[in-house]
C-alpha cells in the first residue's frame, strides 16, 4: 500500500515511522514533509489540495492520513474525496468542531455534554458583564485556530477585559479573534482522550497527558506542548466509561443529526474535577505532543487502524496496543515560544547505551542540508522513550535528551510528574 501523510510536524513524522515500520506499506510520501521525513520516505511539494489530490492520483496512493487542524478546517477531505481517494480525516463541517470554539461550544450545549458555563460573543459589553459574575481565574478564548495559543487564562476581571477587547479589536490574533467565548475556570488536571472514528463506529485510544507550560512545575507561558506520557494512571475504568456515555457517544450521534458525521481522530480535551469529565475543547485530529507517544504503542498496524476509519469499517477491527508506557519530551530553540531562533546544526552523540534501543527521535522544525539536520522551528524535536513503567519509559527518553545537542535547546525536566507523584 501507498501511504500519504499531510503536514510538517513531530505528529507527523511519528505517524510516518509507525506506517515505515508497517508491513502493508510499500511506499511513503510526506506532504510537504520536514527535514528528517526525507529519511523516511518522499518529501511532496504541493500549491494547493486540487494539485495534491491530483499526484496522489497519478501516484496511486492508496490512503492519505492528514495530521495538521489547518488542512482539515479548509476542506482536504472533501476535495481528496470528491477525487475518489480515501482519505483518513474530519470533513471541512465536522471541522468545525475544532475551527470554532463558539461552534464547539454551542454544540456541547445542544446536545448535554458537560462543559464549563460560557458565554460566546463579539460584543465587548456582554463580555465584560459575564466577567463581572464569574470567580477568578477567569479564562478566555479566541473564537478561530490561533496555533495551540488562543486561550488567556486571566488572573484579574480587568485582565479578562484587556484580552476581550484585544481578541474583538483583532490585535491578539487577527480574524481569528473576531468572536470569543469566555468561561469559568475549572479546577482539576487535564487528560487527552483520542477517539478514532469512521462517523458511527469508534475505538478509544489510550488517555493521555500533555505538558503545557514552557517551564517545569506547571510555569511560564502556554505552548503548543512541552511533552506528554500514555497511558496515564489518572484515569481508571470508571471514568472510562464515564468518558463513553457522556461524552464520546453524545458527542458521533449530534454529529450525525447534524449531517456532519464525524471520521478521523477526535481528540477531546477534558479537565477532571471530582472525577467528573468536563470537556475542555475539541480537537479533530491527533494532538502533538500526545500523537508522538500513542504511535510507538499501537500495535495493530496503524495502516488498517486509518484505512478502516477512512472506509467506514472500523467495527471489523480489533485496536491492540503493547503493554508498556511512552514519554515524549520536546526539546525547544532557545526562544520559544517568543519569537524564532538562528538555524543550529543538531548533534546526537554516538554513545551505544543498551537503554537507547528503546528510544527514538521524533523530528519537527527541522530542515536538512548537505545530509545535516538543523534546529529550525520552535518546536525543533521530541525524545521518546519506551518502558514497562512510566518512570522506565520517563528516564529512558531523559536519557536520550542528554545525548542530543543544539545551540539554545531547552526543555522541561519533569515530563510526567503528576503521574510519579500518585
Amino acid at each position: 500500500m501507498k501511504v500519504m501523510v499531510v503536514g510538517s510536524g513531530g505528529r507527523e513524522y511519528s505517524i510516518g515511522l509507525a506506517l515505515k515500520k508497517d508491513p502493508n506499506v510499500t511506499e511513503l510520501f510526506f506532504a510537504p514533509g520536514n527535514g528528517a521525513t526525507s529519511r523516511l520516505g518522499s518529501n511532496v511539494s504541493y500549491r494547493n489540495y486540487e494539485e495534491l489530490a491530483a499526484y496522489a492520483k497519478k501516484n496511486s496512493i492508496e490512503l492519505t492520513v492528514v495530521g495538521p487542524e489547518t488542512a482539515l478546517v479548509e476542506g482536504i477531505v472533501d476535495c481528496f474525496r470528491a477525487h475518489g481517494l480515501v482519505i483518513f480525516g474530519a470533513s471541512k463541517a465536522a471541522a468545525r468542531l475544532e475551527g470554532s470554539k463558539i461552534f464547539m461550544k454551542n454544540f456541547l450545549s445542544r446536545y448535554a455534554i458537560p462543559t464549563a458555563r460560557y458565554i460566546e460573543t463579539s460584543d465587548v459589553k456582554q463580555a465584560n458583564d459575564f466577567i463581572d459574575t464569574l470567580a477568578l481565574p477567569i479564562v478566555v478564548k479566541a473564537d478561530g485556530l490561533c496555533a495551540g495559543k488562543g486561550v488567556i487564562i486571566a488572573k484579574s476581571h480587568a485582565e479578562a477585559k484587556e484580552a476581550v477587547s484585544d481578541m474583538l479589536s483583532g490585535k491578539s490574533f487577527g480574524d481569528a479573534g473576531r468572536g470569543v467565548v469566555v468561561e469559568e475556570f475549572l479546577d482539576g488536571y487535564e487528560l487527552s482522550v483520542f477517539v478514532v472514528c469512521d462517523g458511527r463506529d469508534y475505538k478509544i485510544l489510550p488517555a493521555a497527558q500533555d505538558h503545557k507550560r514552557l517551564l517545569d512545575n506547571d510555569e511560564g507561558p502556554n505552548t503548543g506542548g512541552m511533552g506528554a506520557y500514555a497511558p496515564t494512571p489518572l484515569i481508571d475504568a470508571t471514568l472510562y466509561k464515564k468518558v463513553e456515555e457522556r461524552v464520546v457517544k453524545p458527542t458521533l450521534l449530534g454529529m450525525q443529526q447534524e449531517n456532519t458525521p464525524f471520521e478521523g481522530v477526535l481528540f477531546i480535551g477534558l479537565m477532571i474535577v471530582k472525577n467528573e469529565p468536563i470537556v475542555l475543547e475539541y480537537n479533530v485530529r491527533f494532538g502533538d505532543p500526545e500523537c508522538e507517544i500513542l504511535m510507538p504503542l499501537l500495535k495493530t498496524p496503524a495502516s488498517e487502524l486509518f484505512y478502516k476509519a477512512a472506509t467506514g469499517d472500523l467495527k471489523n477491527l480489533t485496536i491492540e496496543f503493547l503493554d508498556r508506557f511512552a514519554v515524549a519530551v520536546v526539546m525547544a530553540s532557545e526562544n520559544y515560544p517568543y519569537s524564532s531562533s538562528k538555524p543550529s546544526e543538531i548533534l546526537i552523540d554516538q554513545n551505544a547505551h543498551s537503554e537507547l534501543e528503546h528510544t527514538h527521535i521524533s523530528y519537527a522544525g527541522v530542515s536538512e542540508e548537505d545530509g545535516k539536520l538543523y534546529a529550525t522551528g520552535g518546536r525543533v524535536l521530541l525524545c521518546v522513550g519506551v518502558g514497562e513503567s512510566i518512570k522506565e519509559a520517563r528516564d529512558r527518553a531523559y536519557l536520550l535528551c542528554g545525548q542530543v545537542h543544539f545551540a539554545g535547546k531547552q526543555f522541561r525536566n519533569d515530563i510526567a510528574y503528576q503521574a510519579l507523584r500518585q
